[in-house]
């Protein structure tokens, strides 16, 4: 027989740490407009979501079976340095950071702007 203590419960003043990091409505939303623009110029092809503990990463692709072009990650731990959300290039490089979600992904939107032939 073993016996098992149950953890505390925290009181009223303790902050409660999420279990894992997600994206909330609003910021799905963008993600996704962008998203679906994207698909519709014909430069991504598929998307996948993590919900990891320290990080919520969405992650797209040309094709389901290669590395992610672009991750755009969202890190509450950095909100006070250097900035809640990062898009992040295929090779590791940092492209863009920030506090709000849609400006940071106006790196991602220049890509849409084509010369007209």
């Amino acid at each position: 027989m073993s016996v098992f203590t149950p953890p505390p419960i925290p009181g009223p003043g303790a902050a409660m740490i999420p279990d894992q990091v997600a994206f909330d409505r609003a910021e799905l939303s963008a993600l996704l407009q962008l998203y679906g623009r994207m698909v519709a110029a014909g430069e991504w092809r598929d998307y996948g979501m993590s919900f990891l503990r320290e990080v919520a990463v969405f992650s797209v692709f040309r094709r389901s079976a290669e590395n992610p072009l672009y991750r755009i990650e969202k890190r509450p731990r950095l909100r006070g340095k250097q900035g809640l959300y990062a898009v992040i290039g295929m090779d590791g490089q940092v492209l863009r950071r920030g506090q709000d979600l849609p400006t940071v992904l106006r790196v991602l939107e220049r890509k849409l702007i084509r010369p007209v032939d």
